[in-house]
């Protein structure tokens, strides 16, 4: 078998453990929702602001997602080119996240110089290996952390943008509208598909190593 190709017969997941895991999953989505509770009742100066608790969750959930691919690239050492274009995805998404704070303590601007710096030559090494990427994303595209991912990545960066449009929630509000509706709609629908990257990238962590020991034991 090809290095850094996906097994023909990874090893299955057991009953017990994908209940595991889905406890797991509910647990962290209803911590996250909590979370935005506690921000709106309890923290009405830095609710859904830059201080606030939905946006410094954001930063934490993409940072676990970057440290996750990291391991899965240089720990397990599993579908290098895709778990590249992964991290550089999670990575830059996480420094757009920081895009006031690097503005103003850096230089206008710095978050864009910072993402260029890391799309540029993570794309130049997929195409550069592109033969082997399309190769490792035929075994990705069938699992459950690619679902999720395309999940999480619709729900932030398609669904989010759109749901939180001021013009739909002045049509929805009318004259009651305040721009925290909208702020709390977008922010609230981006945590939540930051929440599922994170849970896409644990499955591709359990995943990777599912097909680590299925190369050990073949």
């Amino acid at each position: 078998m090809p290095p850094h190709l996906p097994p023909e017969r990874p090893m299955p997941i057991g009953f017990a453990a994908t209940c595991l895991r889905a406890i797991l999953y509910i647990l962290l989505v209803a911590g996250i929702a909590q979370g935005v509770y506690v921000e709106a009742l309890y923290l009405p100066e830095t609710r859904f602001s830059e201080r606030g608790f939905t946006e410094l969750a954001q930063s934490g959930l993409l940072a676990l997602s970057t440290l996750l691919l990291l391991y899965v690239r240089v720990g397990l050492r599993e579908l290098p080119q895709v778990s590249l274009l992964l991290l550089a995805f999670v990575a830059s998404s996480l420094v757009r996240e920081q895009d006031a704070l690097l503005d103003a303590r850096v230089f206008d601007g710095a978050w864009q110089l910072l993402v260029a710096l890391i799309i540029l030559p993570s794309l130049y090494g997929v195409i550069r290996h592109r033969h082997d990427f399309a190769a490792q994303f035929a075994g990705y595209a069938n699992s459950l952390s690619f679902g999720l991912f395309a999940a999480g990545f619709l729900t932030t960066y398609v669904f989010s943008r759109l749901y939180g449009r001021s013009e739909m929630w002045q049509a929805i509000l009318r004259d009651d509208y305040v721009r925290t509706f909208k702020d709390a709609a977008e922010e609230v629908v981006e945590l939540f598909g930051y929440a599922l990257i994170l849970i896409a990238m644990i499955e591709l962590v359990l995943l990777s190593r599912r097909w680590a020991l299925a190369r050990r034991a073949a």
